[in-house]
């Protein structure tokens, strides 16, 4: 079996690298990626990593949204690490930033990703309207 020339971060090392010197496994992280870098390697992360790690961000280090929003688009901006093939999160990052926190960076990531299929999106989430091509169901009550 051939070697492949990416290699995807899981959640755990985007922390590492996110969360820098307050963890004491960033060293380890970065000089690993260096020397990934070094080798050939192409760094990659996919939008589902980027979306856990958003929250993540906010729920065990409480880093306000846009906070983590603009960490992550760091992380891309950075040259070494690269979004997943047809992957959306650097755009939808970037949109997040300039646009009312509702909908939300996730449910922006999820329209992107339905939108690079050429899917439309059904919600019951009333400020995805806001969103192109998206319907949002009328929601009605249901019982518990």
């Amino acid at each position: 079996m051939a070697t492949s020339t990416e290699l995807g971060l899981d959640t755990s090392v985007v922390m590492r690298l996110l969360i820098g010197a307050a963890d004491p496994q960033h060293d380890t992280a970065v000089s690993t990626l260096r020397s990934a870098l070094k080798s050939g390697h192409r760094i990659i992360v996919s939008d589902l990593v980027v979306a856990e790690a958003y929250f993540a961000l906010q729920a065990a280090y409480g880093v306000p949204k846009k906070d983590a929003i603009r960490s992550l688009l760091c992380m891309f901006d950075s040259g070494d690490v690269n979004p997943e093939s047809g992957g959306c999160a650097p755009d939808v990052l970037r949109e997040s930033l300039t646009h009312a926190s509702k909908p939300g960076f996730v449910d922006r990531l999820i329209h992107a990703q339905y939108q690079s299929r050429h899917a439309s999106m059904l919600t019951f989430e009333k400020a995805a309207k806001k969103l192109p091509d998206t319907r949002v169901i009328d929601g009605g009550h249901h019982a518990s």
